[in-house]
């Protein structure tokens, strides 16, 4: 973005107004007198929603996220759900997770709609996303907000917006809520609350949320006694519910990793609390091996992703990926759906453009639609509302998340993690193994092996690099892949697929989106696209190939890791 830094102080100085609080007023001065840099981070753009709404670094700015931000957000949001539903008693319900500040924004989010007349439910304490996501529909709310940042770093936090289906705002909400909210300046936001508007809410929709996560999730698995869990929250909310989801499923052997179990914006025992890396499960891993458990769950801080290791052949704890857990999961609702009769052609399953291609054998094995759409569960609850006479069965993203069911719209690690569990249980109870299972799946499917390099590139710079990658390999995309003949090109930003070989070009029914894949003759998938919610472009890579045994794996699994190492190497992706 091109922006003077006469503009950049011209933005800052409108940040010294009476209207903004003592602190706000003396930061912006500070920066304007001693530290232009952190000036430009701070007010050379507005911060925008992305993907999973907005996210951002705190502190002063337009670019930041703190009360005015945010405010300005609720009072959009506020004038729009007046237009959108005239002549209604409006009712939105808040949550928040453990990070710094989540609690206070929260209130103040809560105040501006209270403000505006409209009724709030806002949780007491913190819980988790997917309860959220349910309390919008349980509590017939129109609207409804999270203060979250997911896995991101302790300095950021974030603003999901969900709308009266549950599923987060999509097009056209969300681009007439952003027209809104650009409209309006931040003097227009009404602080001051009426008091009588804001409810606070708990154990009811807790009871309600997990006895639907039970419902959805459990199937009854036989050796629940003879089966144990390490569970870690990585300081997060999912410990307000998911230990007692899986007691009332009958999960008695439940060894919850203490040091990791208080809720910490500071996440004082990981890096990253995200359940993608490996490192943020090594604590639960440890106490796994020491205690003999069988499976080890660990959930990100707003409790929408799942992470999950299990027991391989050989004894050893191994972590799985977002793909292997949400295949074998599909797999095991699609035979669950089909043992009682309920598969007639009008079902359907899920995933997105950057997850593994496994999904569509599965469908077609099934005799199940298959539907694909962007990054972001926001756009599988879209299916839903989409398509209402098809029933949705389950579906997910390889970025660790999985939805069962209708009932929540969003990723649900709690719902998640106690399907996987079930599936576990009955798989030991049978002489088998989630592992054993995974493996069976990629028998009877093809052997399909994703991995995803993600760089991280902060700043105004650091989003002008992104862009340039972007443009560089759209404009300069490779031939071949480790030798096999790009046949296919998916371009997003202009809804279109071009066949390598004709040049023939074809229209992809998905929204535009900046990704770009190219796929092989081989099959070897590529995507690129940048973050919506964090500093990153992220490249997934997805090669497959024929396992005939169980003992092959190894030596299959190895040809597979080579080849994605070869074809990293070759794009010089660092």
């Amino acid at each position: 973005m091109d922006i003077s830094i006469d503009q950049i102080v011209e933005n800052a100085k409108n940040w010294l107004d009476d209207f903004f609080d003592d602190d706000t007023r003396k930061s912006v001065q500070s920066l304007i007198d001693t530290d232009q840099e952190e000036l430009k981070e701070r007010f050379y753009k507005n911060l925008e929603f992305g993907t999973g709404g907005m996210r951002g670094t705190m502190g002063v700015g337009t670019n930041r996220i703190n009360k005015y931000t945010l405010g300005k957000n609720t009072q959009g949001l506020s004038n729009y759900l007046k237009r959108a539903f005239p002549d209604t008693e409006l009712k939105v319900a808040i949550a928040y997770d453990c990070r710094h500040n989540s609690d206070t924004l929260a209130k103040v989010v809560a105040e501006v709609f209270a403000a505006n007349g409209i009724r709030v439910y806002l949780f007491s304490e913190l819980r988790p996303t997917p309860e959220l996501s349910f309390a919008v529909k349980h509590l017939n709310c129109q609207c409804g907000v999270v203060l979250t940042a997911s896995h991101n770093p302790p300095e950021y936090n974030g603003y999901k917006v969900y709308w009266e289906d549950g599923g987060q705002i999509v097009p056209p909400q969300d681009g007439e809520i952003i027209e809104e909210i650009e409209s309006l300046d931040f003097k227009d936001i009404k602080f001051n609350a009426d008091a009588s508007l804001i409810e606070l809410i708990d154990k009811e929709v807790d009871e309600a949320f997990i006895n639907a996560s039970v419902a959805n999730g459990s199937i009854g698995a036989k050796g629940k006694d003879d089966f144990s869990i390490v569970f870690t929250s990585l300081h997060g909310t999912s410990i307000t519910v998911l230990p007692e989801t899986l007691k009332r499923a009958g999960f008695k052997n439940v060894h919850i990793v203490e040091e990791q179990a208080k809720p910490d914006g500071n996440f004082p025992t990981v890096a990253s609390p995200n359940p993608e890396e490996p490192a943020a499960l090594e604590m639960a891993m440890k106490k796994a091996d020491e205690v003999g458990a069988d499976m080890v769950i660990g959930t990100d801080p707003d409790c929408d992703r799942l992470g999950i290791a299990v027991r391989n052949n050989e004894g050893q704890m191994t972590l799985l990926n977002g793909n292997q857990t949400m295949i074998l999961m599909t797999r095991f609702l699609l035979d669950k759906w089909k043992k009682e009769g309920r598969i007639n052609g009008k079902q359907f399953i899920a995933s997105t453009i950057v997850s593994t291609p496994m999904m569509k054998n599965l469908a077609d094995a099934y005799k199940v639609d298959y539907k694909e759409g962007l990054t972001g569960f926001k756009w599988i609850a879209k299916m839903i509302v989409d398509f209402p006479n098809e029933e949705f069965i389950g579906g997910g993203e390889e970025s660790f998340g999985y939805m069962v069911g209708d009932f929540v719209r969003d990723k649900d690690a709690v719902t998640s993690s106690l399907l996987a569990c079930e599936i576990a249980a009955e798989a030991k109870a049978a002489n088998s193994s989630f592992y054993k299972e995974l493996l069976k799946c990629y028998l009877d499917f093809g052997f399909f092996k994703e991995k995803l390099v993600s760089l991280t590139k902060k700043g105004m710079s650091g989003a002008a690099e992104i862009k340039q990658m972007m443009v560089d390999f759209r404009e300069n995309p490779p031939a071949t892949l480790d030798g096999s003949k790009v046949i296919r090109v998916e371009d997003y930003a202009d809804s279109t697929a071009t066949d390598t070989a004709t040049g023939t070009k074809t229209i992809l029914d998905i929204p535009k989106s900046n990704v770009l894949i190219l796929i092989t003759e081989d099959g070897t998938k590529i995507a690129a696209r940048p973050s919506g919610t964090e500093p990153k472009i992220k490249f997934y890579f997805s090669v497959n190939g024929k396992l005939s045994d169980p003992s092959e794996f190894k030596e299959a699994e190895k040809s597979l890791n080579d080849k994605l190492d070869r074809i990293i190497d070759e794009l010089k992706i660092k």
